[in-house]
């Protein structure tokens, strides 16, 4: 069983370390807010404020347990190939951060309709299900 979950995990490591430098890096060049996971998770936390590396590690969390979900609901229920299943996928906790997450953190629903953080959050997510999708073989 151990094996089982280790798989997907790893897999969602990577995702989220890929969607990490993506959304720190990418952005930026082109004149959109760099997401910051360790400031929007750990610092500006409004539920529960921790220290800016806490962010990071709760970013971690959240992708390894979307990866687990990934794994064992939707790989095989999702068509195409696995980079698409993968972006599919994505879609999803897309959806959550723009509808709950952002709101939560004083960013608005959907980001205020401010489109150079929705258009990151969403190239952010379309990386990540791209990575997932290539490297969680499944179960």
């Amino acid at each position: 069983m151990k094996v089982l979950i280790l798989k997907p995990i790893l897999a969602g490591i990577i995702a989220t370390a890929v969607m990490s430098v993506f959304a720190m890096t990418v952005p930026s060049m082109m004149n959109m807010p760099p997401m910051d996971f360790g400031v929007m998770l750990g610092e500006q936390n409004p539920l529960m404020p921790m220290p800016y590396m806490m962010g990071w590690v709760m970013h971690f969390i959240v992708g390894s347990v979307l990866a687990l979900i990934y794994a064992y609901i939707f790989l095989k229920r999702l068509p195409g190939p696995r980079w698409f299943r993968g972006i599919l996928f994505a879609m999803l906790p897309f959806i959550i951060a723009q509808s709950v997450m952002m709101p939560m953190m004083g960013n608005g629903f959907w980001s205020a309709g401010e489109m150079s953080m929705l258009i990151a959050s969403f190239m952010g997510h379309v990386v990540f299900g791209v990575v997932l999708g290539a490297t969680c073989k499944g179960v």
